[in-house]
């Protein structure tokens, strides 16, 4: 179903995307002064032939031919080159706010919170931030300026035809009326068709950036015939839509030309019988008949101009929601201190994903009350099932998420009150999915921050292990990594992700399930640095297998958002409670690893 687009003009919105052109100005002036001048121009040459036709072919006045023939030229020449520059122009206007528009989306989208990721398709970003982009720079190369020339063109031609010879301009207009019912049908038609074709564009563009996303899942369960009948479905609802439009052009164009010819018969029949009667030149009647061919050219593409401004506009919205939208992590924090110890301090802190704490229901907590305490170079272990709510702490460390209530300090200062860059650049994070980016394995690790040097890359990677196999990839740390890490092995990966953490040299360090997707000797290797690089750090871990983190100072075990039990490893076997009947599962009676 195509998108209700409400005001088929919304002259609020094209004020806001105008906003754009202050950069360009002299750009922008340029382009109207050369749409006004195209506007002026354009009647100019009928009235040379007019007078051509009158003052020199019937007299056989060859020298004012010539003349009159090289002004012709002239006009011509001039004209194209306005043609020439108002395109290129107006082409180049839209382009450079699409581009500055295009990197306030971007920015916009990177300073969102997860939660807006939660629940908008990713297919859908990628069409705002480049389809319906493109839509906008059209408003400018094809829409609102052309239609401001094209109208004053109109205005211009019809009132030289009126001042030559008003009768005839009117039997010339008869037809008029049936031009104006066919462009408006047309336009409301097309509208729609327009509506549902960048619907399906956006349609189109999710289920492939899913799918192509996921397309190891559609090779495990064999699920390719099925998704590609599917994709077939969704084409063709595309291909539908895109047909639909054309249709209506099919139809249009033709009836615009039936009209044309209409109102030319009509200009001959009256004009060869005034003609006659001496009441007009031959002249104005071969004027009148360029008048009629430019009359209607810029009649007939209104229709579609307007659809295009149309289309822009809708593709302007669309954007402008996403810059309006309110999601971003609140910034307010001015607190940028020399050094962290890395104290945090969690106290009755309750969180939702819901925001308004009054409609959250008692299912919908995420934690519940939670508070605990890691002193400076302590490790803290988090341990429980999946939902227990375990990542959802280091969340709310990152400020990712938001708390309900409560409040998360670390160095007794809240963390809302420390600048939102400093605090993340304090707090490394290593994640059990490891993303890597098309880039170098040197840009994976400093994300292209030019504060960090090669000499510390190479020193982390050692401290890792990983300094070898780097080096045996084609290239070492200049090596090329395909999207997401495909040409690596996860455990491969997994030390770049924990080298990415080790070179900003954070006060905290968090390890959400870091080891579990990694080979037993990789383990060996990440393991090894864990214990050397904790060392002076406050870390905390979260994991599954209890083996990588009995030696932690202390271990809480949450279940469904709740401290059930906290203490270190023996504490916690003696309990003889939650945390024991993890380790019994995981472990046999002998104290190792099932």
């Amino acid at each position: 179903m195509a998108e209700v687009t409400g005001k088929t003009y919304d002259w609020s919105l094209l004020r806001r995307l105008f906003k754009y052109t202050n950069p360009y100005k002299r750009l922008f002036y340029l382009a109207i002064f050369l749409t006004l001048s195209l506007a002026i121009v354009a009647p100019l040459r009928p009235l040379l032939i007019q007078k051509t036709v009158d003052d020199f072919i019937l007299f056989d006045n060859k020298s004012g031919l010539i003349n009159m023939t090289m002004i012709l030229v002239a006009l011509l020449i001039i004209q194209t080159i306005i043609q020439y520059y108002h395109t290129f122009l107006t082409n180049t206007l839209g382009q450079s706010v699409i581009k500055d528009l295009r990197k306030d989306v971007f920015n916009h989208i990177t300073q969102l919170r997860l939660k807006y990721f939660d629940k908008t398709p990713l297919g859908q970003l990628i069409t705002r931030t480049v389809s319906d982009l493109e839509t906008i720079a059209d408003i400018f190369s094809e829409g609102l300026i052309v239609i401001i020339g094209d109208i004053l063109q109109l205005v211009t031609i019809i009132g030289v035809m009126l001042y030559t010879d008003w009768k005839l301009t009117l039997i010339v207009l008869i037809p008029m009326p049936l031009l104006m019912l066919a462009t408006y049908i047309f336009k409301e038609a097309i509208k729609s068709a327009f509506q549902d074709v960048r619907t399906q564009v956006a349609q189109l563009n999710t289920f492939l950036q899913e799918h192509i996303s996921g397309i190891s899942i559609i090779r495990y369960f064999a699920r390719e015939d099925q998704e590609y009948k599917k994709f077939k479905a969704i084409n063709a609802v595309h291909r539908d839509a895109h047909i639909r439009s054309n249709w209506y052009y099919s139809i249009f164009f033709p009836v615009v030309e039936i009209i044309s010819a209409l109102s030319i018969g009509l200009l001959v029949w009256y004009g060869s019988k005034s003609i006659l009667n001496n009441e007009i030149s031959a002249g104005v009647v071969v004027a009148f008949i360029m008048y009629v061919n430019m009359l209607f050219r810029p009649i007939r593409e209104l229709a579609d101009k307007f659809n295009t401004l149309q289309m822009g506009m809708v593709g302007a919205d669309r954007i402008f929601k996403v810059l309006d939208t309110q999601e971003q992590t609140v910034n307010e924090g001015k607190l940028s201190p020399q050094s962290l110890k890395g104290e945090i301090e969690f106290k009755n802190v309750w969180f939702s994903y819901q925001q308004s704490q009054a409609t959250i229901k008692d299912e919908d907590w995420i934690l519940k009350n939670i508070s605990f305490g890691v002193k400076e170079g302590e490790t803290l272990a988090l341990v429980g099932a999946t939902g227990a709510g375990k990542s959802s702490t280091i969340n709310i460390l990152n400020r990712f998420y938001e708390i309900s209530k409560g409040s998360v300090k670390i160095d007794g200062i809240n963390i809302k009150d420390f600048e939102l860059t400093f605090l993340r650049n304090q707090i490394a994070t290593v994640l059990q999915d490891v993303f890597l980016f098309s880039d170098t394995i040197a840009n994976n690790i400093t994300l292209k921050n030019p504060a960090i040097s090669r000499q510390k890359i190479i020193a982390a990677a050692k401290d890792v292990g990983a300094h070898d196999f780097i080096m045996r990839l084609p290239g070492g740390y200049d090596y090329q990594v395909q999207e997401r890490g495909a040409t690596l092995s996860s455990g491969q990966a997994q030390l770049i992700s924990f080298i990415r953490a080790l070179v900003y040299d954070p006060k905290i360090l968090v390890l959400d399930e870091a080891t579990s997707s990694v080979d037993t000797e990789t383990e060996i290797l990440i393991q090894q640095a864990i214990e050397k690089l904790m060392l002076g750090r406050t870390s905390i871990v979260i994991a599954h297998r209890l083996s990588t983190i009995q030696n932690a100072d202390r271990i809480i075990v949450l279940d469904h958002g709740e401290i059930k039990e906290m203490g270190t490893h023996q504490e916690l076997l003696r309990l003889n409670g939650y945390y024991k009947n993890l380790y019994d599962l995981q472990f046999n009676s002998s104290g190792i690893e099932k």
